[in-house]
């Protein structure tokens, strides 16, 4: 058996696919993987740090909305899909499984022109082009949100990375605030804006962080690699702040915190929502609106806050963040109804939808 991943050019796409991946393999060694990418995009890192194999086509960027450059797509397509096709044809792929990006769409419409069965997975709450177009095609379509628009839908969460899947926070605790050096009894704070980080957040944690420390709250700062590091003067006897550049034991991070200040990309709510881990979501500004969407189930649930970004201020960070931290018993509720929200079985479920699309071909 060959599947074939369309997931390609950002985190948000390629984590989930690299997580199917692996529950397939887990589920059979001798499973072949190809994940389609091309050279722009983050996969040509982080699929060969897998070690899976990563097949290149050329990119064609889709618009958000319709505009007029969409029906320029068509002609721009063709050659794409003619490379995504040999690819298929190459690997003798059973499965096409698209996870949005650039590269999905060529992967779709391959697979329509070579007869190979489709599986979609739409992370985020509002779909993109690619995987509403996919959807009319597919045999399965997996979604992260049980409120989603695309059709036949099939609500299963988002795959995630075993190392978050399987996370007992309270377990590892006390090695994760070693590693980062942190106090192990003190309330924690963690705060991200994401794999580049986040201009604005940086700047509303740099200004709170003293007021947060003199209430007993330390912090665990992941800058954002390109970002400068904020000079610290941590004083004796004062919770630590901590600012770092990046973090690759995201599990660790997790483990280490009691509570999260972040952007609401659907990868990060999933995550949180698996581990249990309450966050005050700050969507990002611009876009289509959806990591509104993406965070409004789990704080609707009570496993969150929401804040506009101009919203966010150190004010708003001691008026309903510093509340939170200090009261064990909300820490605990909302945890409960994050981690209630959460789904930590979406890869095996995807793997079972893929055999699925196979079965379905092969009988028909």
């Amino acid at each position: 058996m060959h599947v074939v991943l369309a997931g390609g050019g950002t985190a948000g796409h390629i984590e989930p696919a690299l997580a199917l991946a692996d529950a397939l393999r887990r589920q059979d060694p001798s499973v072949g993987i190809t994940a389609l990418g091309t050279e722009r995009g983050l996969e040509t890192r982080l699929v060969p740090e897998r070690g899976y194999e990563l097949a290149l086509i050329p990119a064609v960027p889709l618009p958000r909305k319709p505009t007029p450059e969409l029906i320029t797509v068509p002609g721009r397509l063709r050659g794409t899909i003619k490379a995504a096709e040999q690819i298929l044809e190459r690997t003798r792929a059973d499965c096409v499984v698209g996870f949005g990006g650039y590269v999905a769409l060529p992967g779709y419409l391959a697979a329509k022109r070579a007869g190979v069965p489709i599986v979609v997975h739409e992370a985020n709450a509002r779909p993109g082009l690619a995987n509403k177009i996919g959807s009319r095609y597919a045999h399965g379509v997996a979604v992260s949100t049980p409120d989603s628009k695309l059709r036949g839908a099939r609500y299963i969460g988002i795959p995630l990375r075993r190392t978050i899947a399987t996370l007992d926070r309270a377990r590892v605790r006390p090695e994760a605030r070693a590693a980062f050096g942190l106090d192990p009894n003190l309330p924690t704070l963690l705060v991200s804006g994401g794999s580049q980080g986040a201009r604005h957040l940086n700047e509303v944690v740099q200004r709170v962080a003293p007021l947060l420390q003199r209430s007993g709250i330390q912090i665990l700062h992941v800058v954002g690699p390109k970002n400068e590091l904020p000079r610290v003067d941590n004083m004796p006897g004062m919770p630590p702040y901590i600012p770092v550049p990046y973090v690759d034991r995201m599990d660790l991070a997790y483990a280490a915190a009691d509570m999260m200040l972040c952007r609401a990309g659907a990868m990060t709510v999933a995550e949180l929502s698996a581990v249990g881990l309450p966050a005050a979501y700050v969507p990002l500004p611009i876009g289509n609106g959806e990591q509104r969407l993406n965070a409004q189930p789990v704080v609707n649930a009570g496993g969150g806050l929401l804040v506009d970004d101009a919203a966010l201020t150190p004010e708003w960070v001691q008026g309903n963040v510093l509340p939170v931290l200090s009261d064990p018993h909300r820490l605990y509720e909302m945890s409960r109804a994050a981690a209630e929200f959460g789904r930590r079985d979406a890869d095996d479920l995807l793997v079972g939808m893929v055999y699925e699309a196979i079965a379905a071909r092969r009988n028909a």
